[in-house]
């Protein structure tokens, strides 16, 4: 009997990796991957330089911190990919004609490409409204969010009852379908349909065609109204899913929808006349009125009108807090509120744990007596 080798393993030289949990706040970020998914649409993969676990609730959005032409702009964009494949993330863009932001990315970035994003925030997500039984409707590239949870349901085996609508213009234009269509055929709770607005010549398409309306509802999802129904696309879209929904019944409070895009004409209207409103205030008010907004890392000090927000006190003294939607909702403008009250509205873009460690949103918080930032 031979005796064989004995390997001697130096422990030393295997480091344990320290995996980091993400949290919101500013990451740097390596892209590692692009897909092409259409003619017009492309994922960005993300990766950290060391390893991050990439939790999030599916749904929920980063900002993405750019320079573009020696300017730094701020955009957001939801997550595509699902937290059941943690060490990544992705991002899923439409080339928009015109587009500053979604052209560059397309043009520039590409496998090493570094930057930095903002998050993860949001309050559109499948993990606070549970229910077993779910309705996607998603029009063009807003199914990125709605694919995240559909993803996330697949990944965790979850017993969930899915069915997935979504709307494109033509066949062409349908992303992830092949995606979509392999989890339909892989398991049993996952159905899919696929609507085309129309299809251009050469092209075949036997699917529905026109756009969704109640009698494909009634087809595809006989019993909508005890389903939790997650809704993401152009605002005309949504606009027509909620008038559908009401006009048949449907219970509002379990209907939810995320969109990104231009500030709709109701909030412009709303900005305006409370910038009137401001302007006719401040001609009464006196200076043992004001407020005062101390900086107190750049040592300034804004003095602002009752009604302004922390972002304008600092635009007063030349700070300038990035920002990228002005609403609450990306999350960009968080800074740390050192003392003083606010009076914060806003739509998801911080996370209760940030306000309790006493951070606030500059674009929508509004001072209600002195108040001193870190920033």
């Amino acid at each position: 009997m031979t005796s064989q080798p004995i390997t001697v393993v130096n422990t030393d030289a295997f480091m344990p990796v320290t995996t980091q949990t993400w949290s919101n706040g500013r990451h740097a970020v390596r892209c590692v991957k692009t897909i092409q998914e259409t003619w017009d649409v492309k994922t960005f993969c993300f990766m950290a330089e060391q390893p991050v676990m990439f939790f999030f609730k599916p749904g929920q959005f980063v900002t993405l911190e750019l320079d573009i032409d020696g300017e730094k702009i701020f955009r957001s964009y939801t997550i595509s990919s699902s937290p059941s494949v943690p060490y990544s993330f992705w991002i899923t863009v439409k080339r928009v004609p015109g587009g500053k932001v979604s052209n560059w990315l397309h043009d520039n970035i590409q496998e090493g490409s570094d930057l930095a994003v903002h998050g993860p925030v949001g309050q559109f997500n499948c993990i606070d409204f549970p229910n077993n039984k779910v309705l996607f409707l998603s029009g063009g590239v807003g199914i990125t969010p709605v694919m995240s949870m559909a993803r996330w349901y697949y990944d965790t085996n979850a017993d969930v009852d899915m069915v997935f609508v979504h709307s494109a213009r033509t066949p062409r234009d349908i992303i992830y379908q092949r995606d979509l269509e392999n989890m339909a055929a892989r398991i049993s709770n996952f159905k899919l349909h696929l609507i085309c607005e129309k299809y251009d010549s050469g092209q075949h398409w036997s699917g529905y065609r026109g756009f969704f309306n109640q009698t494909m509802l009634d087809m595809m999802a006989p019993d909508f109204k005890d389903r939790e129904v997650f809704c993401c696309g152009p605002t005309p879209y949504m606009r027509a899913v909620r008038h559908l929904l009401e006009s048949v019944g449907f219970d509002m409070n379990h209907y939810h929808e995320e969109s990104f895009g231009a500030t709709p004409e109701e909030i412009k209207e709303d900005v305006v006349e409370v910038a009137e409103q401001a302007q006719e205030e401040a001609a009464a008010i006196t200076p043992s009125d004001l407020l005062s907004v101390q900086f107190t890392n750049s040592d300034k000090c804004a003095q602002i009108v009752p009604g302004e927000t922390v972002h304008a006190a600092a635009a007063k003294v030349g700070l300038t807090i990035p920002k990228a939607c002005g609403m609450g909702i990306c999350g960009t403008c968080k800074v740390l509120k050192v003392s003083g009250d606010v009076e914060m509205t806003h739509n998801g873009g911080i996370t209760d744990e940030d306000v309790e460690e006493g951070y606030i949103l500059s674009c929508c918080s509004v001072p209600q007596g002195n108040v001193i930032v870190e920033y």
